[in-house]
C-alpha cells in the first residue's frame, strides 16, 4: 500500500469516525416536547394551581367569624403560605432543572389536596397555618411559574420565549377569572368548610396533565448538558447587579398584588360592598390580566424588556392612587378591577423571560425560584401587614400609601436592568 493510499484510508475512518460521534450525540439529544403540548398542559396546570390560591381571601371573613379568630390570624396563614413557596420554590425549581418538572409537579399536586383538605378541618390558627400556610405553599412552589417556565425554557426558541410565557400567564389568569366566581358560589352552595374539599378533589386533575411536561431527556436519563453547577450559577447571578435589581423589583410585584388579592373583598365589605362586588372585582382582575400577561409576554419580544416592568410598576401607583382618592362606588371598583388586572401578572413572563436571557436556561427554573423568593418575601409582608395594621388601626389606608410608595421604587430600580447575555470564560474542553 502506497503512503497515498494510507492517507486515504486514514481519511475516510476519520471521516465515519465523525459521522458515528455525530450521529450517537444526535440520538442522545433529547427531543423538544411540540409547542401545543408545552403550552396547553403548562397553562391548564398553572391555570388551575393559580386560580384556586387566588380565591383565598373569599375565605377570610366565613372562616374567621366561623372560628371567631380574628383577620391577623388568618392573614398569617395566607402570609405564611407566601413564604413557604417562594422558599420551597427554589428547591422545587433545582430539582426541576435536574430530574425534570414532571416529578415535581406530581408531588406538588398531592401536597395541594392533602394541604386544602387540612385547611377545611383546622381546629386553630397553628393548624391553618400548617396546612393553609406551609403545606399549600409547598404544593404551589411544584406547580406553577417557575416550574413550568423551566419547561419551556428547555422546549421552545428563545425567538418566542418571552410569548410563550406570557401565554402560560395569561392562562393563570383566566384561573383567576374562572376560579374565583366558582369558588364563591362553592361557599354560597355548600359552606366555606366543604367548597374546600370540593377543591380538594378537583385539583388532582394536575395529574394527569402533568404527563403532558415529562420531557423525554429526564425520562430516559439523559439530562441536558450543563456547563455550571448550582454553586456556580448561584455565585455568578447573586453578584451580578441586574440580578439583584430584578429581586427587589419582584418583591414589590409580591406586596402589592397579595395584598390586593387577599385584603380587597374585606376592604370593600368594610365601605358597604356586598361580597358578590368582591368576588366581580377579583374575577375582573384575572379577565383583564389574561390580555395584560399576553401582551406583556408578546410586547417583551419587541420592547425592551426592562422598560415594561418599570412601565407597569409606575401604572399600578397611578392607579392604586386614584382609586383610594375617590370615592368608592361599584363602578370605580370595576375600573380599578379592570385597569389592575392588565397588570396584575404581567411582570411574570417578562421577569423570567429576562432572567433566560442574561443566564440562559440551564437553571432556569432554580434562578427563576429565587428571584420568586423575593417575590414571596413581599407577598408575606404585604399580606401580614394589612392584617396586623387593619386589627391595631381600623383602616388600610397606611398600607395602601405604602403601595404607591413601592410603586415608585420599583419603577426606578427597573430602568437600569442590563439585558445582554452574561460574558463568561470559555469552558476548557
Amino acid at each position: 500500500m502506497t503512503p497515498l493510499d494510507k492517507t486515504t484510508v486514514r481519511l475516510r475512518l476519520s471521516h465515519h469516525e465523525t459521522q458515528n460521534r455525530y450521529s450517537q450525540a444526535m440520538s442522545q439529544t433529547p427531543k423538544n416536547l411540540p409547542l401545543w403540548q408545552v403550552l396547553v398542559c403548562g397553562a391548564l396546570i398553572v391555570s388551575i394551581a393559580m386560580g384556586i390560591r387566588h380565591g383565598f381571601g373569599l375565605w377570610m371573613q366565613p372562616m374567621t367569624q366561623s372560628m371567631g379568630w380574628g383577620r391577623e390570624d388568618f392573614a398569617m396563614a395566607i402570609a405564611v403560605q407566601n413564604i413557604s413557596w417562594g422558599l420551597i420554590g427554589v428547591f422545587s425549581g433545582m430539582l426541576a432543572d435536574r430530574y425534570g418538572a414532571f416529578r415535581v409537579i406530581i408531588i406538588g399536586a398531592l401536597a395541594y389536596a392533602l394541604g386544602l383538605f387540612g385547611m377545611a378541618y383546622a381546629a386553630s390558627p397553628a393548624s391553618l397555618v400548617l396546612f393553609a400556610g406551609v403545606m399549600v405553599g409547598a404544593a404551589q412552589a411544584g406547580t406553577t411559574f417557575a416550574v413550568v417556565f423551566g419547561v419551556i425554557g428547555r422546549n421552545i426558541a428563545p425567538e418566542r420565549r418571552s410569548w410563550a410565557m406570557g401565554v402560560v400567564s395569561a392562562a393563570g389568569s383566566f384561573g383567576q377569572f374562572l376560579m374565583v366566581p366558582t369558588e364563591s358560589m362553592l361557599i354560597t352552595e355548600w359552606g366555606w368548610q366543604q367548597a374546600l374539599v370540593i377543591l380538594a378533589v378537583g385539583v388532582l386533575i394536575i395529574l394527569p396533565l402533568s404527563l403532558g411536561l415529562r420531557e423525554h431527556g429526564f425520562a430516559t436519563g439523559q439530562v441536558p448538558p450543563r456547563h455550571q453547577s448550582i454553586w456556580q450559577a448561584l455565585r455568578e447571578a447573586f453578584g451580578y447587579r441586574s440580578f439583584q435589581l430584578l429581586m427587589a423589583g419582584y418583591f414589590v410585584c409580591g406586596f402589592q398584588v397579595v395584598f390586593i388579592g387577599v385584603h380587597l373583598p374585606s376592604f370593600l365589605k368594610d365601605q358597604g360592598m356586598s361580597p358578590q362586588l368582591a368576588s366581580t372585582a377579583l374575577a375582573l382582575i384575572g379577565l383583564f390580566n389574561i390580555f395584560g400577561t399576553y401582551a406583556a409576554g408578546s410586547l417583551g419580544q419587541v420592547i425592551a424588556k426592562h422598560k415594561i416592568l418599570s412601565g407597569i410598576y409606575l401604572a399600578r401607583g397611578i392607579i392604586i392612587a386614584i382609586f383610594i382618592s375617590l370615592p368608592i362606588t361599584p363602578l370605580s371598583v370595576y375600573i380599578f378591577a379592570a385597569t389592575m388586572g392588565l397588570l396584575w401578572l404581567s411582570t411574570v413572563p417578562v421577569t423570567n423571560a429576562l432572567i433566560a436571557q442574561i443566564f440562559g436556561v440551564s437553571h432556569l427554573s432554580m434562578l427563576s425560584g429565587f428571584v420568586f423568593l423575593s417575590h414571596q418575601v413581599g407577598s408575606f409582608l404585604g399580606v401580614w401587614l394589612g392584617g396586623l395594621i387593619y386589627d391595631r388601626s381600623g383602616s388600610y389606608d397606611q398600607v395602601w400609601y405604602l403601595t404607591i410608595a413601592l410603586s415608585i421604587f420599583a419603577t426606578l430600580i427597573n430602568l437600569p436592568v442590563r439585558e445582554a447575555a452574561i460574558t463568561r470564560a470559555p469552558v476548557a474542553a
